[in-house]
């Protein structure tokens, strides 16, 4: 079925209700889709670790099995072929990129019912299996949720797409997390993945009734082989940024790394100042999630108000800065409110960074290969980082953890600095990321 052109959608600043109203189809689809790219990420890691732990397998295998995750930040290497081929019977029925969503969710609720059945205390290689292919397949449903998100907008639309579906993620997450504990405690783990499996149906649902870009009920032109379907993407990427493809990159790949060292030492921060599970929990992720919501609603706003590249610069400088409450709260001792406070700070500021580098990354991806060159970017920003961070605990064991929370903050400023330059840069070519929309996507979305 072909999904008439979508509705003009009204001028970025009027407000969400104006917005929804005017096209709920998308936005709806928008924010119920970021939801379901938020549940299988923790139920794979953070969620499932205190099911092993509660089955008393052993720590060292826990941390192991947190690698897991892996698939998330390798997913641009089989990202391409999404871009390329058709998923088997959905995507006749639904298009390229929302056939591919529906089947990667259908995959995602049957790796949850897995888990659910296992027994990892007498049984830990079943766990291991379905874990793995949760993992596979929560990665997939985010490369073509992105996919989708990226193409179904025009241009100059991006930022509010990608707010509104950041806000269905935190609510899935938040679910995912809390959520899936809150069951698990009252009703077993068991109970907990059905009742995350039987959430991830709302997400299948929107894929259905979400609309879909013309372009990509169109079949391919005929493809030279495997070679092409991986490289090209890259190239065409590289050959669009043209002398400023190399700089681009460095930012992007820089551009989170000082919150992912961080990031890996703020539990043990917590725990060595002997806050409790509980207060742990209350302010990360109930207080943290309101918290992230605000900085994820702010960071739309203050894309489409001072643009892509200056937005860039003010993330950069606030996502690093903010790790200095870290440090003060390192320094100053256990208290709650400052608890509450060192966190608050951190959480607002990083997702706001977050959100806009999201924006950013959208904005450079071209309509063909959206799928795979936005999985390629996402990729590129989180592996540096994620093995940095591997060795904040000896750095930390040298320095204590004010000093290391002042020098990720410091690691900051020369991104800062290459953001700038950029910003610069793109300001005397004439070139707005966000304003660049190719004569097929018009048409898409006139």
């Amino acid at each position: 079925m072909h999904d008439a052109a979508a509705p003009r959608a009204p001028d970025d600043k009027t407000s969400f209700f104006t917005q929804f109203s005017n096209d709920p189809r998308r936005i709806g689809a928008a924010i119920v889709l970021g939801f379901s790219t938020g549940l299988p990420f923790l139920l794979v890691y953070s969620t499932q670790s205190a099911w092993l732990y509660d089955a008393k397998v052993p720590i060292e295998t826990i941390g192991l099995l947190s690698e897991m995750t892996l698939a998330y930040k390798f997913k641009w290497v089989w990202a391409p072929f999404l871009d390329e081929y058709d998923a088997p019977f959905f995507s006749k029925l639904l298009g390229r990129r929302r056939g591919w969503i529906a089947l990667s969710q259908i995959a995602v609720i049957a790796a949850l019912i897995g888990v659910a059945y296992g027994d990892p205390a007498n049984w830990l290689m079943w766990t291991i299996l379905f874990s793995f292919a949760l993992g596979i397949a929560g990665a997939t449903q985010d490369i073509t949720v992105d996919g989708w998100r990226i193409t179904v907008a025009p241009r100059d639309r991006l930022a509010f797409m990608t707010s509104v579906a950041e806000m269905g993620y935190r609510v899935g997450t938040l679910v995912a997390g809390a959520g899936a504990l809150y069951l698990a405690n009252f009703f077993g783990w068991r109970v907990a993945y059905l009742g995350m499996a039987g959430v991830m149906t709302i997400g299948l649902i929107a894929a259905f009734v979400a609309p879909e870009p013309p372009s990509d009920f169109e079949p391919h032109r005929a493809r030279p082989g495997f070679v092409f379907t991986v490289t090209e993407p890259i190239k065409e990427l590289w050959r669009r940024l043209g002398p400023m493809a190399l700089v681009t990159l460095i930012l992007i790949a820089g551009f989170r790394m000082p919150g992912y060292v961080s990031g890996a030492m703020a539990m043990p921060l917590f725990k060595s100042l002997h806050f409790s599970e509980a207060d742990i929990a209350t302010v990360t992720k109930v207080f943290g999630f309101w918290i992230a919501l605000g900085g994820t609603l702010l960071a739309g706003i203050v894309v489409r108000k001072f643009g892509m590249m200056k937005s860039l610069l003010i993330g950069t400088v606030a996502g690093s800065a903010s790790h200095l409450s870290l440090a003060w709260l390192a320094a100053h001792g256990h208290d709650f409110t400052d608890f509450a406070l060192a966190v608050g700070v951190d959480g607002f500021a990083y997702a706001f960074a977050q959100v806009v580098l999201i924006i950013y990354m959208s904005s450079l991806v071209s309509t063909e290969f959206a799928t795979s060159q936005y999985a390629l970017l996402t990729s590129l920003c989180s592996l540096p980082g994620s093995l940095l961070a591997g060795g904040s605990g000896f750095i930390i064991k040298q320095t204590g953890f004010p000093m290391f929370f002042v020098g990720t903050s410091l690691l900051g400023i020369p991104v800062a600095i290459l953001a700038w330059w950029v910003w610069r840069k793109q300001e005397q070519l004439g070139r707005d990321p966000l304003a660049e929309v190719s004569p097929e996507r018009a048409a898409e979305t006139d």
